[in-house]
């Protein structure tokens, strides 16, 4: 009997395109929408393949509702582990329980999502968020020096944690400095040419009274910048900063063109794989592990650039 058991199980494996003994990790991705995202997926799958895991993928093409689909499908294939990037923190609530009920173990990256961390998910490695908008603000708080300041805000994607707790520290940093002024917050996206149409808005209602804007992440902050240039406005004329560390952020900055960006970085394959491995072999982890970055700006964006993506 128990012969014909493990006969119909490795049928059943075979059907889904695994092996026998095989160890399979399943990792859904939001989107590809800029090189962070698509350098984030390579960094887990070239992790996945280095330690010998079968990677079963799927990309929701940053549509949240595709996303707990895709995720409903990868827990029909038996994973060992599921990784998420989630779109959306409210909105992946309901994937998350599909894991618990699967009884399968959920490690969350770059976001958080709805749920009880240690039960359902194991942990959510990723920046800081609320460190990140802290240390924007700080930077052109820094650069007015005491002096008035309006600023232009373009945040991320509405109700990801990211962009809510980039916002809170940026905003909380903010109140902290009676000369800086936040005159308008707006959706970006975490897209350069959403977040170019709504600085042109902005531009529209506030004209030459900018004096700083920050993006959520440098593809906000850039699409920002053209929308500026556009408009007529200088080079350097304004203060931009964003988040990310993306290469085309890290030359406008060598430039003069942007005042800096705040290292976000995607590489997340060896912390995730180290955390996978400690979770499959019985061992416990933090629910909260944190990748650290900090600040590139003019003085160290040269020694930065060979290692940006």
């Amino acid at each position: 009997m128990r012969k014909i058991c493990l006969a119909v199980a490795a049928f059943l494996l075979a059907g889904l395109g695994v092996q026998a003994g095989e160890r399979v990790i399943a990792f859904s991705q939001m989107g590809s929408e800029n090189n962070w995202r698509i350098t984030e997926t390579n960094s887990i799958q070239e992790e996945a393949k280095s330690r010998g895991y079968r990677l079963l993928y799927a990309n929701a093409n940053d549509d949240t509702s595709k996303q707990v689909s895709d995720v409903e499908d990868l827990l029909n294939r038996r994973p060992d582990l599921l990784i998420i990037a989630p779109r959306e923190y409210e909105g992946l609530a309901p994937a998350l329980q599909a894991a618990r009920e699967a009884k399968v173990p959920v490690v969350l990256v770059d976001r958080s999502a709805q749920g009880e961390p240690g039960v359902d998910y194991k942990t959510v490695i990723s920046a800081n968020f609320i460190w990140e908008g802290a240390e924007a603000a700080k930077v052109i708080a820094a650069k007015f020096n005491g002096k008035p300041a309006n600023i232009v805000q373009i945040t991320g994607v509405p109700g990801s944690s990211v962009a809510i707790e980039r916002q809170k520290g940026f905003e909380d940093e903010v109140a902290k400095h009676a000369n800086l002024k936040i005159v308008a917050t707006q959706n970006g996206d975490f897209t350069r040419s959403v977040a170019q149409k709504t600085m042109e808005n902005i531009i529209q209602a506030h004209g030459n009274k900018i004096d700083a804007v920050y993006g959520h992440d440098d593809e906000c902050a850039i699409g920002a910048l053209q929308a500026l240039n556009l408009s007529g406005r200088k080079p350097g004329e304004v203060v931009i900063v964003g988040i990310g560390g993306f290469r085309d952020a890290a030359q406008l900055i060598e430039k003069g063109q942007m005042e800096a960006t705040i290292l976000c970085s995607p590489f997340f394959g060896p912390t995730t794989f180290d955390t996978v491995e400690k979770i499959l072999t019985g061992g416990t982890v933090p629910t909260f592990i944190q990748n650290p970055g900090y600040v590139i700006d003019s003085k160290n964006v040269v020694e930065y650039l060979p290692k940006s993506f």
